[in-house]
């Protein structure tokens, strides 16, 4: 087996530990989210502790490596008005897909063959398809796209929530948020600034159209065919979309624990999938 690794991350090696994982395995785990406004008591990182935390855990687990996190994504609707200080940092569709596909092609140069994103906020797959297919169709790596959160599929964690569904425990600064970041860091959670927040139609909808949540979709006469490009300030005023009240470090702490059990159980069976890499070398990189 060689070496025992002082680390999964692949920051914190040498070259030389690197080669030898690479004799073992070519599976590798890229944590990304974003920087974004998590209400009045999240700190920005709170998507991004998110794919950290499952990764680090899952990395470990299965004895498999992962990059840094990339710790900004797609988040337009988050940025508000000029000089409120909100502190959202968003990258253009263009920006986050290019810098996605360098990423990828450097880990495939490197004899990387199986990439596993493990995103932690929702809106990052509004745009990611395209890249993701450019990096298998000019490669032909394997590459995989985790999403382990909640939002409207409670999945894994259904059972770990109290809030009712009308008070959305798996959306932005809810109860399964609040809980993860408990569970992280609690220093940075000021429950004395949480707010429970119902989102509702942006002012220039009619009262005939109705938003039961942060997805895109609206429903109108009982049935959700439309969405609306909207920004989040004109659903919930205060950024939160349901109830954190019910939060606590050990929901967080066994969320975290099922998701990343779930991945390495993944990761077990994507390391038999046979990959062949048809262009490793990433010429385009000046």
């Amino acid at each position: 087996m060689g070496e025992a690794l002082i680390s999964h991350c692949l920051a914190d090696l040498a070259y030389p530990d690197i080669q030898a994982y690479l004799t073992r395995s070519d599976l590798i785990l890229i944590p990304m989210a974003s920087l974004e406004q998590h209400g009045p008591h999240l700190p920005l990182s709170t998507d991004t502790v998110t794919a950290y935390e499952v990764s680090k855990r899952a990395a470990e687990q299965a004895g498999v490596l992962y990059t840094p996190t990339i710790w900004t994504g797609y988040s337009p609707q988050h940025m508000r008005g000029p000089g409120q200080g909100m502190g959202t940092i968003t990258l253009r569709a263009e920006t986050l897909l290019n810098l996605i596909y360098d990423v990828a092609r450097s880990l495939i140069h490197h004899g990387f063959n199986k990439l596993v994103f493990v995103n932690g906020h929702g809106s990052n797959v509004k745009v990611i398809d395209p890249v993701l297919r450019r990096i298998r169709y000019n490669t032909g790596a394997m590459v995989a796209f985790y999403k382990p959160y909640a939002e409207r599929y409670m999945g894994l964690v259904k059972d770990l929530m109290e809030n009712p569904p009308e008070e959305t425990p798996g959306w932005h600064s809810s109860e399964l948020e609040t809980s993860q970041m408990l569970a992280h860091n609690a220093k940075f959670v000021r429950m004395d600034r949480a707010a429970s927040t119902e989102t509702h139609i942006p002012g220039w909808l009619p009262e005939a159209f109705q938003k039961a949540d942060g997805a895109p979709d609206v429903q109108f006469n009982g049935y959700q065919y439309f969405q609306f490009p909207m920004d989040h300030d004109e659903f919930t005023e205060t950024g939160v979309i349901g109830n954190p009240m019910r939060a606590s470090a050990e929901k967080g702490e066994e969320a975290f624990r099922r998701y990343a059990a779930h991945l390495v159980e993944a990761i077990t069976e994507l390391q038999r999938v046979e990959v062949t890499v048809h262009s490793r070398e990433f010429r385009d990189r000046a």
